[in-house]
């Protein structure tokens, strides 16, 4: 990694302010379960399993909970979720995404983690077992998983790095859930190693996305990469990602800092163990921060002009939470994107 200047003058945010932060989440949710986005906005079942985590981290057990039997209720009978939902509970969008459907996976893991809810995770295991019946049924021979399809349609012919990541996380998070309730899945675990497999031997077998640096960072996150090789690749693209003393670029070639997935790459440094740079970039999102504890989408430099305009989602302060736990060990899931190569991930 190049040099890089600390914001030393920046402490780390105290229990209030993210407790602020949950409220903010919380405000937003929906009498049916739902969180959109913002006050609203639409909701995609990824960013509403994000901010439940969220949520339980911040002890709002009960707000999760509703959020996880929203999904409950809209879930299709085959096992999937559309992929958004307009504020009011119609469907916006009715394409079919492998990742968003299988996040459940490691929301419900969360989930127990933070409060040993054993009847909840019974309640919820046929949504989490069909979910992931139908991530696996789109599983091709090379072991990854196709990115989506369009209702009553053939899937897309392709991969994507950053969404295998992701899946093969909420496989051996959903198979911990199975686990407990003794209900093993080995073909859950079976699945996550295939994804890694490709992930570290064949990287050209994914869709190119390196303009994007969820592509850069997510295999670090969701532990595909450990030891050196996650080392290296967080090296590798550090300067073409990271505004320094300002955050992590959404893409490469524009001067576009977003606040989640600077929280993002924070979790991807203290899954390594880096937890100097793992906070130095969690103290930049500071400057996404609202008065209501709220968080700014996104900010393009030099004019640090708000974009999406005035867009403050609740994803974004999700991730933010989620980065501080890991850092702070608030709860007792902060450990759940970090990995010990001498057990299974």
């Amino acid at each position: 990694m190049s040099e890089k200047s600390f914001v030393d003058v920046l402490q780390p945010l105290t229990f209030e302010e993210l407790s602020l932060t949950a409220d903010s989440i919380a405000k937003l949710q929906r009498p049916s379960g739902m969180i959109p986005w913002f006050d609203g906005g639409h909701c995609d079942p990824w960013n509403h399993v994000e901010t439940a985590m969220a949520l339980d981290v911040m002890g709002r057990h009960d707000n999760s909970r509703q959020a996880y039997k929203w999904l409950n209720t809209t879930q299709r009978s085959d096992g999937s979720w559309f992929n958004y939902f307009h504020s009011d509970g119609k469907v916006e969008e009715t394409k079919l995404d492998s990742n968003v459907c299988a996040y459940i996976g490691t929301g419900l893991w969360h989930h127990w983690l933070c409060t040993n809810d054993e009847t909840t995770l019974r309640e919820f295991w046929p949504m989490l077992e069909n979910a992931m019946s139908w991530v696996l049924d789109m599983q091709r021979s090379d072991g990854t998983i196709l990115w989506a399809r369009e209702e009553n349609q053939n899937p897309w012919d392709y991969a994507l790095l950053t969404g295998c990541s992701s899946i093969r996380h909420a496989l051996i998070s959903a198979s911990n859930v199975a686990d407990v309730l003794g209900k093993s899945k080995p073909k859950w675990r079976e699945t996550a190693k295939r994804i890694d497999q490709v992930i570290q031997n064949q990287p050209h077998a994914f869709e190119p996305k390196d303009r994007w640096a969820m592509d850069w960072y997510y295999p670090v996150l969701t532990g595909a990469l450990t030891g050196d090789a996650a080392k290296l690749r967080l090296k590798s693209q550090w300067d073409l990602f990271v505004m320094p003393n300002l955050g992590v670029r959404c893409v490469s070639d524009e001067p576009w800092v977003t606040a989640s997935e600077t929280a993002e790459c924070s979790l991807a440094f203290s899954a390594i163990g880096d937890v100097e740079t793992a906070q130095y970039l969690l103290n930049t999102t500071i400057q996404h921060r609202t008065i209501d504890g709220s968080y700014l989408t996104g900010l393009v430099y030099p004019d640090k002009v708000i974009f999406p305009a005035e867009e403050r989602s609740a994803y974004t302060g999700a991730a933010v939470i989620l980065a501080a736990d890991s850092l702070l060990g608030i709860s007792p899931a902060a450990q759940i994107f970090k990995y010990d190569e001498t057990k299974s991930n």
